[in-house]
């Protein structure tokens, strides 16, 4: 399941290149962010008391992933599924290494992950727009986390064919999202698999053409689309230009998957790492 540390790592790796500087490893991003948690919800504590300053803004309030941590009881490092991401992605060759990676959580740990298939979503946020699209680029091969996450985020960001690389001065505006994915099983159908619960990952041969495309279990939900419309717009992804009303006429080859999401905007991977920076 992806964490709040995972999230916090893709953007050391994208800030660090823009900035040109090394970035932390995510085994010391795991520590200091259980210590960062501690410290801001001690902090927050200390707040509720009676000689609290009138209008004082508890931390948790203003952030949203530690307003998620507050809320998750007897936990200094939570992978709760959160935040809203946009929906298209693409599929790059999987890299990586075999150098195991941990993630700090709660006092009745889940099993530790190491390795998972995986992708990356960098989203602008905007007041008006909410959530734009900005960069998705995964891999179905399974990656150890302390490379694949980096290398993905880099190119998420800067090698998404559909968007401009992500400049230095964008990052302030952007979130990023972090979907390890898990369970994949051949559907027995087009129609096998649940709304909000699967990803989808298609291919289908036509007119002499093989075609594959992809959306993470979100994306249906976040869109209002039924099953249909998903699939119709999923093969529209692919590159198939048949009437939609045909659809059935093509072959389609369904895996499902699950995937266990998190996300993190910039705003509070800047505070962590201002504390970061003073220890």
């Amino acid at each position: 399941m992806a964490t709040l540390e995972h999230c916090l790592y893709c953007f050391e790796a994208l800030a660090a290149h823009l900035e040109d500087r090394d970035p932390l490893s995510l085994a010391d991003i795991q520590k200091s962010w259980a210590s960062y948690v501690t410290t801001v919800l001690d902090a927050d504590a200390d707040d509720s008391e009676p000689t609290s300053p009138p209008g004082s803004a508890k931390l948790t309030k203003r952030l949203p992933a530690l307003r998620r941590l507050a809320a998750s009881p007897g936990s200094t490092s939570t992978s709760t599924t959160s935040s809203s991401t946009s929906s298209t992605t693409s599929l790059q060759p999987a890299t990586g290494a075999d150098t195991p990676a941990t993630s700090l959580s709660s006092p009745t740990p889940p099993p530790t992950v190491t390795s998972s298939p995986l992708f990356v979503t960098w989203n602008t946020l905007s007041q008006r727009h909410g959530h734009i699209l900005r960069g998705c680029i995964g891999t179905f091969e399974a990656q150890d986390l302390t490379t694949g996450l980096a290398s993905y985020a880099l190119t998420a960001a800067l090698h998404d064919t559909r968007f401009r690389p992500v400049s230095a001065r964008e990052l302030p505006t952007l979130q990023v999202a972090v979907t390890l994915l898990t369970d994949f099983e051949d559907a027995d159908g087009p129609m096998d698999w649940e709304l909000g619960t699967h990803g989808l990952r298609i291919s289908f041969t036509h007119g002499g053409r093989r075609y594959g495309a992809t959306y993470l279990p979100d994306v249906a939900a976040e869109q209002g689309w039924t099953k249909e419309e998903t699939l119709v717009s999923l093969m529209r992804k692919a590159g198939w230009t048949g009437p939609k009303e045909r659809w059935t006429d093509v072959a389609l080859k369904v895996t499902r998957y699950q995937g266990k999401k998190e996300g993190l905007e910039y705003a509070e991977y800047k505070r962590w790492r201002e504390w970061a920076g003073k220890e």
